[in-house]
């Protein structure tokens, strides 16, 4: 009994002792919530600070006398702003090397010419400042493809004539060309290799036909051609889908072997072919180079038994790859008409983001994609 009565005695201590102690206990944890919800409330703060930092993104106030070139997204001369881009059709024959002026260039074009020479290719590079470089070229003849990716740009299209297939692209209303109207060179070659672009030749076109306007005309694209970042928000490559890593690019362009390599110093994309590198003695021997590489999968016609092609430019729907930044991913393309844009998307639908600076597009045969090397 009395050890049962001291047990009884105990419990109603402890019962009033966790009573008592409880009550203080939330008396003083009382503040401590206040003030845990003031912390939370501190710390949620910062999480607006991104959105500080994209408005500031939007109201990017643009140097002096400048503004964001529609073809790189680099800062140039307002001056420029109206007027429209050359498209200069460059031969790519080992015999008109070296080129002048590409380095200088906006955006390169690279395609199969010919189904003949072991589907030799040309150049098709877009300037937007043609009257800042000495020497562009050398200019050799166009083809119908060319007549239908330039106007997308709304670019006037410098070239030696062509074959007769042009004649009918020719005659649209949104082409205009200068052919056949550029200085000549005596570098020692065969003729078709010495006409180039030399200051004052474009001036002379302009002149000599008023039809041609040198600004921007009712054909003047709509809309960006490219979905651009800053260089001060490179697009998240490894957050795109299919990202891979990517520090070479070997086409299968078997006349010249095009060849691009990573440089991670400058970040960007080193071209090469006929095994050496691609040199610019028009811009102190510099390497041609390129921060966005696209390729593009590509069904063609050929026209004659000459080698005369055209490629299905018109599609939807066809593989690609967008590279930057040593990354790759995995895209498809669409362009529905000669004045339409081409644009490209990621995997899941959505058009892809474009780094700042100079691009190279590949226009790869279907029956040769499996030829290529990504890696």
């Amino acid at each position: 009994m009395r050890k049962r009565f001291l047990w009884i005695l105990l419990a109603v201590a402890v019962g009033i002792c966790a009573t008592g102690c409880g009550k203080k206990e939330e008396e003083a944890s009382a503040p401590a919530e206040v003030n845990s919800t003031e912390d939370e409330i501190l710390a949620e703060e910062p999480e607006e600070v991104p959105e500080e930092e994209e408005e500031e993104e939007e109201e990017e106030i643009a140097p002096d006398g400048m503004y964001r070139s529609e073809l790189t997204h680099e800062w140039i001369s307002v001056d420029l702003q109206n007027q429209r881009p050359i498209a200069v059709m460059v031969d790519n024959e080992k015999t008109a090397l070296p080129h002048y002026g590409l380095t200088k260039a906006d955006v390169i074009y690279e395609m199969m010419n010919s189904t003949l020479n072991d589907q030799i290719t040309r150049f098709m590079v877009l300037i937007k400042d043609y009257d800042s470089i000495d020497q562009i070229g050398s200019v050799r003849s166009v083809r119908p493809t060319n007549l239908m990716i330039a106007p997308e740009w709304n670019a006037i299209v410098c070239h030696d004539g062509g074959p007769f297939y042009i004649n009918s692209f020719l005659e649209n209303p949104y082409v205009d060309h200068f052919s056949g109207t550029f200085s000549r060179v005596n570098n020692g070659k065969p003729r078709e290799f010495t006409e180039y672009i030399l200051p004052g030749d474009m001036e002379k076109n302009f002149n000599n036909n008023s039809k041609v306007s040198r600004e921007y005309n009712e054909f003047k694209p709509q809309e960006e051609h490219f979905n651009f970042v800053s260089e001060k928000k490179p697009v998240k490559m490894e957050e795109k889908p299919g990202c891979f890593d990517c520090t070479l690019v070997d086409l299968p362009f078997g006349h010249n072997g095009s060849q691009l390599d990573y440089d991670e110093a400058s970040g960007t994309y080193l071209y090469s072919e006929y095994g050496g590198e691609h040199r610019d003695p028009g811009n102190g021997n510099q390497q041609l180079a390129f921060k966005n590489v696209i390729l593009q999968k590509m069904g063609f016609n050929q026209l004659d038994a000459h080698g005369y092609m055209v490629w299905n430019c018109l599609d939807a729907g066809q593989e690609g790859y967008y590279i930057t930044n040593g990354k790759a991913i995995p895209i498809t393309w669409s362009k529905t008409s000669d004045t339409e844009r081409t644009v490209y998307y990621d995997t899941e639908g959505n058009e892809i983001q474009v780094n700042t600076g100079k691009t190279y597009i590949g226009f790869v045969a279907d029956t040769r994609w499996s030829e290529l090397v990504v890696q």
